[in-house]
């Protein structure tokens, strides 16, 4: 023992040695081994022995020399401290440089990961330089599953239990995102190059024991599903009208209808990349969109005039299809009535949407463009409660309307029937000698005061009655009846719109504003008497909520709908010629073939007989207009046919086909595009050149939208 003392005393007293540069690169490999471990290997997540380096002496007398020559104070080097340091400093300012310029390469905008994760030892993703990411997507894994590398695991530390929710306790901030931790799964050995690189190419995914490419990592790349309401708009259920024979039931009676709400309710949806409901497609209402070039009655005497035609039925060679079409009497801008207007506003937390009360607001402002100075205004509006937002006013007066509406805001439960109440009161009460309306808008949704059905109907025609009509303009999906809006503007001897975008606001409120205020005719029916030594089979297409019996025609009681000024109104048939091989219904086994001799026999070249009852604006008692359908209103093919006849059969004929085409055999969208094509004719608004893009969309739009998650 005190020989190797004796020599450790007579090296420190000797005199220190030459510097060995053999011993200093020893020293730097060792600390620069060291820095390595604790910095690279473990920030890699690899839990392997340390780093294999070179020892760079030659025997054990070389190592004890090293020593020896290390431990003397006066020969102490300290170039591998500082090329420790420098080292170190020098990763440090290339981190900061790399994220000074290459942002990209550290976000720090995703979740912090949360304690419980980490204390369960569950793998989170580790960070890829967007430069991989290219190589990484069209890289080739398979050599990887058949050579799998040896990968290095290493069991998690288990962590003390933790009393609190810790997900909730350390609530993600909104701009910053940890580093995440390391995947143990995909961490290459040291000093395995190959495996280095090749580790690379897949990540660990959180929470599972597989691998996902990297450049699948970046959840900011990927858009948020556009889930939208489903289920709660609510539509009158209602079949197809039946094919009927004409020698068991030769007369068809229905009231008319000018409502439009239908089509633009189909376009909202088609625009959304989604198919309307089928109980939402009201064919007529489709057809009736559309203006079209009929015939016009020259004075109010007889308020407007009816025109018949035949043509081949586009989607069926064995079938006929017969129009009727009646155009309303149109004033001049100066006969038109004053009008008392009550705008009836649903300002509900159900109408907050951008497509409800701010469009609402919009769509009435445009409504004062084409009102007369002396038109008085007045807004009710419900919310909870019901209430005066103004009172009536001048149109010459705008500032103050304007400042009214902009007032306006969403918010409580919806007291439907209290605010009708308080908008009729109020239009009775400042009641002209002329137009007395409700204007009423929402998106039906009447859940507090008069919410039942009936009762609203039978409120609303009590007060029609009264002189003071009900017109309604409906807002919004995924809460709209329709339902009870069309009952309260049929009961209310108004029509029913429906606005989704401005450009339909101006149509119904600027371009159609004559027909949509001023009625000439009301309680308008129309019956039509089939011959069937002409016609063996006939088929209405569209009214089957407009549906009235026989009797109801020259009853004066039964309500029908109104015309307004300027509107035009088609009806299509669908017909069988007696002979043809497209009827659908059989001769019964004991029933004679003989038809019906016609009562007059100059009459067998009719094919059927059009019956018109309406009442003027303020009347009591029906008027009758009759016209004939004879063999000189028919054509022999289809482009014969005028361009309205052939758009208003394209139209239907697309209306059907959304339905589920139970009539149109193999008549498909593209049969529709092309015959209205065809016919588009004077398109002065591009309202025929839409419906054109419509029905492309229909061929692409899901026949579902999808659900939203709550």
């Amino acid at each position: 023992m005190s020989d190797k003392f004796d020599q450790l005393k007579d090296a420190l007293q000797s005199e220190p040695p030459a510097p060995n540069p053999e011993a200093r690169q020893v020293a730097l490999n060792l600390a620069m081994a060291r820095f390595a471990e604790k910095n690279v290997a473990h920030a890699q997540g690899t839990a392997l022995e340390g780093r294999p380096t070179s020892s760079g002496g030659k025997g054990p007398s070389a190592t004890w020399s090293t020593i020896m020559t290390t431990l003397k104070p006066s020969n102490w080097n300290w170039t591998p401290v500082l090329a420790g340091g420098a080292s170190l400093a020098v990763l440090t300012l290339a981190v900061l440089s790399t994220h000074s310029l290459r942002p990209e390469l550290f976000d720090w905008r995703e979740t912090a990961v949360p304690p419980s994760k980490l204390a369960k030892g569950e793998a989170v993703p580790t960070p890829v330089k967007p430069g991989d990411q290219d190589a990484l997507a069209t890289q080739d894994t398979s050599t990887e599953q058949e050579e799998p590398m040896k990968m290095a695991t290493a069991e998690p530390t288990p962590a003390a239990p933790v009393e609190q929710d810790d997900e909730a306790a350390m609530p993600p901030a909104p701009e910053m995102r940890a580093l995440p931790a390391p995947s143990m799964q995909g961490a290459p050995v040291a000093g395995d190059r190959s495996g280095f690189f090749a580790g690379r190419s897949q990540m660990a995914s959180p929470g599972s024991g597989y691998a996902v490419p990297a450049a699948r990592l970046r959840q900011t790349d990927i858009p948020a599903p556009d889930y939208r309401e489903q289920g709660r708009d609510r539509f009158e259920a209602f079949d197809p009208n039946p094919v009927k024979v004409v020698k068991e039931d030769p007369v068809s009676t229905f009231s008319i209808d000018v409502d439009t709400a239908s089509y633009a309710f189909m376009r909202a949806r088609l625009n959304q990349g989604v198919l309307p409901a089928p109980d939402s497609i009201r064919v007529e209402e489709l057809v009736n969109y559309f203006p079209y070039d009929y015939a016009g009655p020259e004075s109010t005497t007889v308020p407007f005039k009816t025109n018949v035609s035949v043509m081949p039925t586009p989607w069926n060679a064995d079938t006929k299809l017969m129009r009727i079409g009646i155009k309303g009497y149109e004033p001049a801008a100066a006969q038109r009535p004053r009008a008392n207007l009550v705008f009836l506003i649903d300002t509900s937390g159900s109408m907050q949407a951008p497509n409800k009360l701010p469009l609402l607001r919009n769509a009435f402002k445009l409504l004062l463009t084409s009102l007369d100075p002396d038109d008085t205004v007045s807004i009710v509006t419900y919310a909870g409660s019901a209430g005066t937002a103004l009172e009536p006013t001048k149109v010459s007066d705008t500032p103050t309307i304007l400042a009214a509406l902009e007032k306006l805001s969403a918010g409580g439960s919806t007291a439907g029937g209290e605010g009708i109440r308080q908008a009729y009161a109020l239009a009775e009460a400042n009641k002209v000698d002329g137009i007395n309306r409700v204007i009423l808008a929402t998106d039906g949704d009447f859940n507090v005061g008069i919410s039942d059905k009936e009762t609203l109907k039978d409120f609303v025609a009590r007060e029609r009655e009264k002189g003071v009509s009900l017109s309604v303009l409906g807002f919004g999906a995924g809460n709209y009846n329709d339902a009870l809006m069309q009952a309260l503007a049929q009961n209310g001897n108004g029509n029913a719109s429906y606005i989704d975008t401005l450009n339909e606001a101006r149509k119904v409120l600027v371009d159609d504003a004559a027909g949509t205020l001023q009625t000439i005719a009301k309680d308008v029916k129309i019956q039509v008497e089939f011959n069937p030594a002409a016609v063996s089979e006939y088929r209405l297409i569209g009214y089957e909520t407009r549906k009235l019996n026989r009797e109801d025609f020259n009853n004066d009681k039964v309500d029908a709908g109104e015309i307004g000024a300027g509107h035009t109104v088609t009806a299509l048939y669908e017909i069988v010629p007696a002979g043809s091989s497209g009827r659908l219904v059989e001769d019964l086994r004991y029933q004679s073939d003989d038809a019906a001799a016609p009562a007059d026999p100059e009459s067998t070249d009719e094919m059927a007989f059009v019956k018109i009852r309406y009442k003027q604006p303020d009347g009591a008692k029906s008027e009758l207009i009759s016209t004939p359908v004879t063999g000189a209103d028919a054509v022999s093919s289809i482009g014969g046919a005028d361009t309205d006849a052939r758009f208003a059969a394209a139209v239907a004929g697309f209306g059907q086909v959304l339905k589920g085409g139970r009539y149109t055999g193999d008549w498909s969208i593209d049969d529709a595009i092309t015959l209205a094509q065809g016919a588009r004719g004077q398109d002065p608004f591009g309202y025929r050149a839409e419906f054109l893009n419509l029905a492309r969309l229909a061929k692409t739009a899901a026949a579902l939208e999808p659900l939203k998650q709550r």
